[in-house]
């Protein structure tokens, strides 16, 4: 997905101090982050608008997850969490039906195993 973006400016419904206690962490595997966020996370900024949550995307060494940080208000962060836990979900889903489809043209046409 590239590089994490700079934050250029603080959102005006941030609480600093309050907010950044206490984060959720999901993790999520780093293949779907592009169709979660877009291109380069182009899509972050709307998702934190609408969700009134901060974004944070950690890529992990050791494994092919990243973990999604989430700042915000007790229940924006839950709501926050969910939403990105099913959007996740619908694309992990989606990414096996494909294969699955692939797997089997491959059969009808013999040239896979």
């Amino acid at each position: 997905m590239g590089t994490p973006r700079e934050r250029s400016m603080i959102p005006p419904w941030l609480k600093v101090p309050d907010i950044l206690k206490d984060p959720e962490v999901l993790e999520v595997q780093t293949r779907l982050l592009g169709a979660m966020f877009g291109p380069d996370g182009s899509r972050i900024p709307y998702i934190e608008q609408v969700s009134k949550a901060i974004l944070e995307l950690k890529i992990l060494d050791s494994s092919d997850l990243t973990e999604v940080v989430v700042y915000g208000s007790y229940l924006y962060k839950l709501r926050t969490q969910w939403m990105l836990q099913s959007v996740a979900e619908w694309h992990r889903r989606r990414q096996e039906r494909g294969l699955l489809k692939l797997e089997e043209a491959m059969r009808a046409l013999e040239l896979g195993p």
